[in-house]
């Protein structure tokens, strides 16, 4: 059984679908830890109730983002884990500390990558009058928001959507697309070539690499 740690900023709730998708069977993975780098992320509270190991580094207490990562690496690298996964975790992250979790580092993004990388995306996708928006799964590279897609998903832009109409149903299958990529990771079914994400083939074959459904 795969090992991860998953890292967030706030409450985590990408953590909770994958801590549900877990307790329901449906994910055959060791949730090794918890690591936050504020004291008062609500997701911390959430994960000592499901009895997860739970830690937190206050990167205000750093020098600088070189400093903050190299104790983030060593509390991360405590629980020897198979993956590590960004759940809102609102930081970007250095070039070594990237590499270092090379092929084993994926993040979340609210957007149909690489379309409107950085933050705002929903307002974003609505100012441009763009008519489908989404969500992406990727490995992380040291590039922000970039980097070989596992899963997207997808909705239509109605035409009165606001900024937080169109984050909830995304939201929606957020919570569906990030448990689906963690198990297809643990279960050994994703591999990287030359910077693109292969599916097994019976995966590739049933066209899942868009999919709300955890198989």
């Amino acid at each position: 059984m795969k090992n991860v740690v998953i890292l967030i900023s706030g409450r985590g709730s990408n953590m909770e679908a994958i801590i549900a998708a877990r307790d329901a069977g449906n994910l055959p993975v060791n949730i090794a830890a918890v690591i936050s780098n504020r004291p008062e992320a609500m997701g911390l509270e959430t994960a000592a109730k499901a009895s997860i190991p739970v830690h937190f580094i206050n990167h205000k207490a750093f020098a600088g983002r070189e400093s903050f990562d190299a104790a983030l690496a060593e509390c991360i690298d405590d629980f020897s884990p198979d993956l590590v996964v960004l759940a809102g975790f609102m930081r970007i992250l250095s070039e070594g500390f990237v590499r270092h979790y090379e092929g084993r580092l994926i993040n979340i993004h609210p957007s149909l990558l690489p379309s409107f990388p950085g933050l705002h995306t929903h307002q974003r996708a609505l100012e441009e009058g763009v008519r489908i928006h989404g969500c992406t799964v990727h490995f992380v590279t040291p590039t922000l928001d970039h980097g070989p897609v596992i899963i997207q998903a997808a909705v239509p832009v109605l035409d009165d959507d606001t900024e937080a109409s169109l984050a909830a149903r995304i939201l929606v299958e957020e919570h569906k697309i990030y448990p689906q990529a963690v198990r297809w990771f643990a279960e050994g079914k994703l591999t990287l070539e030359n910077g693109r994400v292969r599916l097994a083939a019976e995966l590739a074959n049933s066209g899942t690499l868009i999919s709300p459904e955890i198989r």
